[in-house]
């Protein structure tokens, strides 16, 4: 591990490596234990002590839990959801991050003290009065119950603002302006590839944040309709719970955040990097 200062290249030394080996090694253990427990019997995770390798029960364990529960159409609904949410979300608080950091109008202060004051209240208080809406509308066991109050978050319309104060420099706008460039082509021309790296951190959480929700959807949707995760709980029933086969279903379930962690995690390392050159 080398780094650049002022000229000269610093070297981590193997004190740094042998950290972030046992850091890397501590991290990804739950994954490789979730792919052994996956691929075993519930009877080999019940010896003392469990093995350490991989079993030949994967499959086995796959079509159990398709049997279980219907984790195909599952999947399915946790994607739309997941991906309906996260792009509303990183366009519509994008759109409100470059608004309260950049433009001028009246009550910008007192709208975006209201807009971070509404992260303290708990979103369990709204359960109620959103299912009593959503029950007038005839939307119960439909995914856009589930898809319409995540679209926008107060955590996202701050996160992108403050990523745009910093990031989005004023003279830039001036010369759009100059140019005769409207607000709408000046957000999509010149906001949105400055945003990308913050729009990848703020969308990758929101994926995740939408794909591990079970409260709403399971007071929302049913078990003939669920996400992922309302699936998962149909899961190793029984007088002993099957815990292989529960693992199975979370490795279907965590593959696809793995994944979208991939798509984006070069623009995620891109702006990091761009913070620390800026700092």
């Amino acid at each position: 591990m080398t780094a650049r200062r002022a000229g000269r290249t610093l070297h981590g030394g193997r004190v740094a490596y042998a950290i972030l080996v046992v850091a890397v090694l501590v991290s990804a253990f739950p994954f490789y234990w979730t792919v052994v427990a996956a691929s075993r019997s519930n009877a080999d995770l019940a010896k003392v002590p469990p093995s350490l390798l991989p079993g030949p029960n994967l499959m086995r364990n796959f079509e159990a839990v398709m049997e279980e529960a219907d984790i195909g159409k599952a999947l399915v609904n946790s994607l739309i959801v997941s991906g309906s949410i996260t792009v509303g979300t990183v366009l519509c608080c994008t759109l409100a991050g470059f608004a309260f950091a950049k433009l001028r109008f009246r009550g910008r202060g007192a709208l975006l003290a209201v807009t971070v004051g509404t992260m303290m209240i708990p979103p369990q208080l709204g359960v109620i009065p959103l299912f009593m809406l959503i029950a007038e509308l005839e939307w119960v066991n439909q995914l856009q119950s589930v898809i319409l109050p995540g679209l926008v978050s107060a955590f996202g319309v701050f996160f992108m603002r403050q990523f745009l104060v910093q990031a989005l420099p004023d003279e830039l706008i001036e010369a759009a302006r100059v140019d005769g460039a409207s607000s709408a082509r000046i957000f999509w021309s010149i906001v949105v590839p400055i945003a990308r790296p913050g729009m990848a951190v703020l969308g990758l959480l929101t994926f995740m944040a939408a794909w591990n929700d079970f409260f709403w959807p399971i007071v929302a949707l049913s078990s003939q309709n669920p996400t992922v995760q309302v699936a998962l709980r149909q899961l190793g029933g029984g007088y002993v719970n099957d815990q292989s086969v529960i693992m199975a279903g979370t490795l279907l379930g965590t593959l696809p955040v793995l994944l979208v962690f991939g798509l984006l995690g070069r623009q995620i390392v891109g702006g990091i990097m761009q913070g620390a050159v800026k700092g």
